[in-house]
C-alpha cells in the first residue's frame, strides 16, 4: 500500500467527497420530483413563476430601500452621500446573504421543476399551455 493509497483511503478521492456532498441536494429533488412531475404544463408554469416571486417577496424590501437611498443622493454634500453608499453597499449584501439563503430553499423544487421540463420537452416535441399576459406582450414585440 502506497502513500498515496493511504491517504485516498483516509480522505477519500474528490469524486467520492463530490458525491457525499451532492447526494442530500439529489435525495430532496428525487422527493419532490413525483408531486412537480404530476402537475399539468400550465400548472408547471404557476409553480415556476411562483418561485420567481417568492424570490422578489423576500428581499423587496431590501430593494425598495435601496432604490430610496440611491433617489435621496442627489443634492446631497460629498459626507452625505458617502454615508448613504455606504448604507447602500450594506443592503446590497444584506440582499445577497438573503438571496442566498431563499434560493437554497428552493433548490430541490427549482431542480425538480427543470427535470420534469426537460422529461416532457423530450417526449412531446410541440406543449399546448394556455397563454399568459406576458406570452402575448412578447410575441407582439
Amino acid at each position: 500500500m502506497g502513500f498515496t493509497d493511504f491517504l485516498s483511503k483516509l480522505f477519500g478521492n474528490k469524486s467520492q467527497r463530490d458525491l457525499k456532498e451532492i447526494t442530500p441536494w439529489v435525495e430532496r429533488v428525487k422527493a419532490i420530483y413525483p408531486e412537480i412531475d404530476a402537475l399539468s404544463h400550465d400548472e408547471l408554469r404557476a409553480r415556476t413563476a411562483a418561485l420567481r416571486q417568492r424570490i422578489q417577496d423576500y428581499v423587496a424590501s431590501e430593494r425598495a430601500e435601496v432604490e430610496a437611498l440611491k433617489a435621496s443622493v442627489e443634492g446631497k454634500d460629498l459626507d452625505a452621500r458617502e454615508e448613504i453608499w455606504s448604507k447602500v453597499d450594506k443592503l446590497e449584501k444584506e440582499i445577497l446573504d438573503k438571496l442566498e439563503l431563499v434560493l437554497d430553499e428552493i433548490h430541490p423544487e427549482a431542480f425538480a421543476i427543470v427535470k420534469s421540463t426537460g422529461r416532457r420537452f423530450a417526449e412531446a416535441p410541440e406543449l399546448r399551455v394556455q397563454a399568459t399576459d406576458f406570452d402575448r406582450e412578447l410575441s407582439v414585440t
